[in-house]
């Protein structure tokens, strides 16, 4: 069966090694005009976004500078899975790291793809439910973080008000809470 929307790789080669990713450039060909394109792939390890939530229903959530867009932003923990390490174990790091929270009931909620324009990589959902304070925050040294214990309400008035636009964050958040009503009009600004 032929698949008219299948692009043939006809070669790969290694690009610049980044700090968090590998690039690659594939030569592609265009499945119907056989025209040849590079395509730039950044290869990346998986990476968690962890939604948890303490017995008193407050949603563990991170507020830190992000460099891409230059403003704080706040959002779900989340982080890379390392090599070697399973993305449950990851959840639970960067959980732990970022926030000093941990322990709980943990169910995985599903995987999406991080942007598969140019990622190859998976980020996986984690919910964790009944978190409890267990140390101190101990965030990477290239991280600065604040840590805020909030409501659903809060959550999405962070949403309405811009502070809270992260796609992948939205995505774990909103498989466990209902974030807005449907269909969704971003408030006037």
């Amino acid at each position: 069966m032929n698949d008219s929307l299948k692009w043939l790789k006809l070669d790969s080669e290694a690009g610049p090694d980044l700090p968090l990713f590998r690039v690659r450039f594939d030569t592609m060909q265009h499945p119907a005009t056989a025209e040849k394109f590079q395509r730039m792939v950044l290869e990346a390890p998986d990476w968690v976004t962890v939604v948890a939530v303490t017995a008193d229903n407050k949603i563990v959530m991170v507020e830190q500078f992000r460099f891409g867009v230059g403003i704080l932003t706040t959002e779900p923990v989340a982080g890379t899975v390392d090599p070697g390490e399973d993305s449950l174990d990851a959840a639970k790091r960067e959980l732990l790291e970022e926030t000093g929270f941990g322990e709980g009931r943990w169910r995985y909620l599903g995987s999406v793809q991080a942007n598969p324009a140019i990622h190859d990589n998976l980020c996986h959902h984690w919910l964790a439910e009944d978190v409890v304070a267990v140390q101190e925050p101990a965030p990477d040294a290239g991280e600065a973080i604040r840590v805020h214990l909030m409501t659903l309400d809060e959550i999405k008035e962070a949403i309405a008000s811009g502070k809270l636009k992260h796609p992948l964050g939205l995505s774990a958040l909103s498989r466990v809470f209902p974030l807005w009503d449907l269909p969704y009009f971003p408030p006037e600004s």
